[in-house]
């Protein structure tokens, strides 16, 4: 059984009293020259070995909190551990998970009871970490404007043929959440359609900056990001065709009516461009 912080700290202080208190006064008489007790010749007062296990006190808690930022270890590929303030909701949307799936993966019973430090199975070992498609807020400052950063797209080792989502006018995203996703603009309740067959890992509005949102996962570790959508016509876990109706085109938590789509490959963003066919 793991012991907590307190815990160690006053298992740690008692051992080193206990040893103090057995010394004998006159082997301790080298801490006169100590900088945090200034013993007179003749040995220690109780006020200099009050002193004394003061500056113990502080060397233990220093230990301590050396001991609490190496004691955890890194989590392995597919996997996270829980932060103060997560939920099971949230960490299944930001690996592109349903709760249902998480629960079956981590075996539990019931999706409130996780605890701060526990690591849960969130993808497949191979996907890496945030393979399952890792979605950060649009609006989380991972991009700045005046200071965007535009990391390279990933470089997949399979392909996957794709249709295109929407019908409408496509540009490059440049103020969107990828530099490698595209916008398409069209009149509100166009058809938004799965560019490939997959399963749908999200649907709903809990990531800020994306609006009403849909994400799909495809074979090959690809999945396919629709957002800003008017409504959903597609739920958690369902199985879609390439080419099927997946939503329709809207303006949520955008200022215009347009289609936000986003290719991704093993949880990183691919130039959607590249993928799609030639209209």
């Amino acid at each position: 059984m793991e012991t907590g912080n307190g815990e160690r700290f006053l298992v740690i202080f008692w051992f080193a009293n206990v040893i103090l208190r057995l010394l004998p006064v006159s082997s301790l008489s080298f801490f006169r020259f100590s900088p945090c007790v200034a013993a007179p010749r003749g040995g220690l007062s109780a006020l200099h070995l009050r002193s004394l296990r003061l500056c113990l006190a502080a060397v233990c808690l220093a230990l301590l909190a050396a001991c609490g930022t190496t004691g955890q270890k890194a989590v392995g590929p597919g996997q996270y551990r829980v932060v103060a303030g997560d939920t099971l909701t949230q960490i299944a949307r930001k690996h592109g998970q349903s709760v249902d799936s998480l629960m079956r993966m981590n075996n539990l019973r019931n999706p409130n009871n996780i605890k701060v430090g526990q690591v849960l199975r969130v993808g497949s070992a191979s996907s890496g970490p945030a393979a399952s498609g890792s979605l950060p807020d649009a609006g989380s400052g991972t991009v700045v404007r005046g200071q965007r950063q535009a990391p390279a797209a990933a470089v997949p080792r399979t392909t996957i043929g794709l249709a295109w989502p929407a019908e409408g006018s496509a540009v490059r995203s440049s103020t969107g959440p990828s530099p490698h996703g595209v916008y398409i603009s069209n009149k509100a309740g166009t058809p938004v359609k799965a560019v490939a067959a997959g399963t749908v890992v999200y649907s709903g509005n809990g990531l800020r900056g994306y609006g009403n949102l849909i994400i799909v996962r495809h074979a090959s570790d690809y999945i396919s990001v629709y957002a800003h959508n008017r409504s959903l016509a597609v739920s958690e876990g369902q199985s879609v065709k390439q080419g099927q109706k997946v939503a329709e085109m809207g303006s949520t938590d955008i200022n215009r009516t347009v289609l936000y789509f986003e290719l991704r490959y093993n949880g990183k963003a691919v130039d959607a461009m590249r993928y799609l066919p030639k209209r």
